[in-house]
């Protein structure tokens, strides 16, 4: 198989796939300290760390997870099958992605409703 091939291939994948974890990332970690400062009752230094600590985490993940699925198989060596394993691999990565995305939209939502929760109890304990 020609080697040329495989460069090409990796030189497209690896720049989509990183540029893809690094828009959905900067998109969610921006938007999800609004929550973060909601479940951390204003408290915007526990709130800013906590949020980058998820994006870290978020960060390695999706990369070590496009990097494990780097590997190309081209069987017919042309490149037709090359966009389309191409086009295959960076799919299923956005999906993969997408996931990921609404995984951590949950785990906000969850955390924004606990915190819903404990500030109505507090406010029973002092009422009574």
């Amino acid at each position: 198989m020609e080697t040329t091939k495989f460069l090409i291939g990796y030189g497209i994948y690896l720049p989509i796939a990183l540029f893809l974890t690094y828009y959905v990332s900067k998109t969610l970690f921006k938007n999800g300290k609004i929550f973060m400062l909601d479940i951390f009752k204003g408290r915007e230094e526990i709130a800013e760390a906590t949020n980058k600590l998820f994006e870290t985490g978020f960060y390695l993940l999706n990369i070590g997870f496009a990097l494990m699925i780097l590997q190309l198989n081209l069987y017919d060596n042309t490149y037709q099958e090359l966009i389309e394993k191409l086009s295959y691999k960076i799919g299923g990565f956005s999906i993969y992605l997408g996931i990921m995305l609404f995984f951590n939209l949950y785990f906000f939502f969850r955390g924004k409703r606990k915190a819903k929760e404990a500030r109505i109890e507090e406010r029973l304990v002092f009422k009574a």
